[in-house]
């Protein structure tokens, strides 16, 4: 198979490391230091277990890979959409387009059934681009579960976790989910095909809707958090209200609160993707975490005060440091 990862940030780089020991053809579109590493010397990876050396086919010019099987967008949900015209020519009439990313995805009422089926979300599909250029049959829903980081060019520094759940967005074991899942899970990894991915969105989403903006509000960690009394009582809130929109969604939460708020607290004295963004000066990755939570509680009747109020001090955080657009 033909795969192209978009995106060799951590995550992408952690894909492309594995998957580039299997048989399948794989390719990385990346740009500027980081590329240039990769193409004179590989892709090297490190974690506790191992260390070692990939030459993938790296590339900043989609047009150059010709059609793929599998595109694997693992840039930030705010940039997906900036890539649309790029992606083309890798689209074939089968290519599937894999979203790894975190929050809540573009493609979310594909497939969902009810009133709400083919509806579009503008906080994280603005003007349709996605749904209408990529065509939501093309999604499969990927949760990113490990914890990565490029610590130099053309290196990768892997510090937790192996778990990449696939899901198709009508639940369907299709073949093509099945194909990918058998060539992850022959790199190492563990993506075994979800026949309810919406669930688990909703649990990685339960934590990062509240984690994210409070830290990037008040520079703490997911520990300081998660065992400050008064803002462990606002987390609370915050995941009740997200869950009442899951809920009202359709979506099952298996795990019960307090166990998801623990297991986010027991992470220690880690910074949240959205603080690390705003402290590189990096935009803020806002809308697809906490915004479009609050325009789905819109579009299901489900109030969201104690969202809306911590959505707007962070949005306004974002703009006072120029990382979050003004308009």
């Amino acid at each position: 198979m033909k795969i192209a990862i978009y995106g060799a940030g951590a995550i992408g780089a952690h894909l492309g490391a594995m998957l580039t020991r299997t048989e399948h053809e794989i390719s990385l579109i990346a740009r500027g230091p980081h590329l240039k590493a990769m193409q004179d010397n590989g892709l090297t990876f490190r974690s506790a277990e191992e260390t070692f050396t990939v030459h993938p086919n790296a590339t900043d010019d989609p047009a150059s890979l010709g059609l793929q099987d599998y595109v694997i967008v693992t840039l930030k949900a705010h940039q997906s959409a900036g890539v649309v015209d790029l992606m083309q020519p890798l689209l074939g009439p089968e290519t599937a387009v894999v979203t790894c990313m975190n929050g809540v995805p573009w493609w979310y009422f594909h497939g969902l059934g009810g009133e709400h089926d083919g509806r579009t979300l503008e906080t994280v599909d603005p003007g349709a681009k996605q749904w209408r250029d990529l065509g939501p049959e093309r999604a499969i829903g990927c949760i990113v579960y490990p914890a990565a980081e490029i610590v130099e060019p053309g290196v990768c520094q892997h510090i937790e976790g192996n778990a990449y759940p696939l899901g198709e967005p009508d639940g369907s074991k299709s073949a093509r989910i099945l194909a990918l899942s058998k060539a992850m899970i022959s790199s190492g990894l563990r993506s075994p095909v979800r026949t309810a991915i919406r669930d688990e969105i909703w649990v990685k989403l339960w934590g990062n809707l509240c984690f994210n903006p409070i830290s990037a509000l008040t520079h703490a960690t997911l520990e300081d958090i998660g065992t400050d009394p008064a803002v462990r009582e606002l987390v609370i809130k915050l995941m009740q209200e997200g869950q009442a929109v899951g809920e009202a969604l359709g979506a099952r939460f298996k795990v019960p609160l307090e166990k998801r708020l623990a297991g986010a607290t027991n992470v220690g004295a880690h910074k949240t993707s959205m603080l690390q963004d705003l402290e590189r000066g990096r935009p803020m990755e806002i809308d697809a975490l906490v915004t479009a939570v609050a325009e789905l509680g819109d579009i299901v009747g489900v109030e969201t005060p104690m969202l809306d109020a911590v959505l707007a001090l962070v949005q306004l955080r974002g703009k006072s440091a120029g990382l979050y657009p003004t308009s």
